[in-house]
């Protein structure tokens, strides 16, 4: 008796549920136990048991970008180089239809100063007023003195962060004033993830929060195009959380601006100046996936 309880004790617990749904229980017709059922079930536990108790918090940011708004400054190379299409392109191309007006004008004024000059070929004009393609030029070029193109350079808005028409040449990225412990600071719009939406979701939710008149954006993708995992100061930390891990979605701004709420915590910065705000761990890992188109 001594040595069938003990083989008995030395089975598995899937083991002894195995025989049970082999022997009694399939003599009843009830639903057999499958031992992978079973390992399903605990997997599922087990993931869900360790989700609940991970000391990592996650979260979504979005790199939201404001494009170029104008073409940007040309090198003293790419100068030259216009300049020599310019020219290839007026050598090869045929004359225009102003062109042509100006060599008939010029082949009419030189017959009039001829002798033999025939004043009944302008009879067919009538009292028509004759406007030579010369006025039109002059014309043109008055207009084109007069005309005041729009600053490509503006040194008050430049300097203004919070404005979104600065750098008109250049890509802009938001950065957003966020508590992050006992301290503020600058990081891209981020927000905690909640149960039920996905890791997309949250970055919408992220940047709908920020206190502005709503940015009308595009996300560029349902994937994150990048991760940060960072610990929260020591004075922070809890046994139930440590850090955070931060996932990044990448957005870019669509016509209209919309109005920042006053002294609202928003900056927007070029590439080259996100060093001055971001801590260095925090920027090595968004300068991956920004462009400084």
């Amino acid at each position: 008796m001594a040595a069938p309880c003990r083989r008995m004790a030395s089975r598995s617990l899937l083991q002894f549920v195995s025989c049970f749904s082999r022997t009694a229980v399939g003599n009843t017709g009830l639903r057999q136990f499958s031992g992978t059922s079973v390992c399903r079930a605990t997997l599922q536990t087990k993931s869900v048991t360790e989700r609940a108790s991970s000391p990592w918090k996650l979260m979504a940011a979005v790199c939201l970008q404001r494009l170029p708004v104008i073409s940007t400054d040309l090198s003293p190379i790419e100068q030259q180089f216009r300049q020599m299409m310019r020219q290839m392109e007026l050598e090869k191309s045929s004359l225009s239809d102003h062109e042509l007006r100006l060599l008939e004008d010029a082949e009419r004024m030189s017959r009039k100063q001829a002798e033999d000059y025939d004043s009944d070929e302008e009879d067919d004009r009538g009292d028509q007023e004759i406007v030579l393609a010369q006025d039109l030029e002059d014309s043109w070029e008055q207009k084109l003195k007069n005309f005041q193109p729009a600053l490509r350079v503006k040194a008050d808005v430049d300097k203004d962060l919070t404005s979104l028409e600065r750098c008109l040449a250049n890509s802009l990225v938001l950065l957003a004033e966020q508590q992050v412990g006992d301290e503020k600071l600058w990081l891209l719009p981020q927000t905690q993830w909640q149960e039920g939406e996905t890791l997309r979701q949250t970055a919408e939710r992220a940047l709908a929060a920020l206190p502005a008149a709503g940015f009308n954006a595009t996300f560029l993708g349902n994937a994150p195009c990048g991760v940060y995992k960072y610990k929260l100061p020591k004075a922070a930390r809890t046994g139930s959380s440590e850090g955070t891990k931060v996932f990044f979605f990448k957005a870019i701004l669509s016509d209209g601006a919309p109005t920042a709420a006053p002294n609202a915590p928003l900056l927007w910065v070029k590439k080259g100046e996100l060093q001055r705000y971001l801590k260095p761990a925090y920027m090595m890992k968004i300068d991956r996936f920004i462009l400084g188109l």
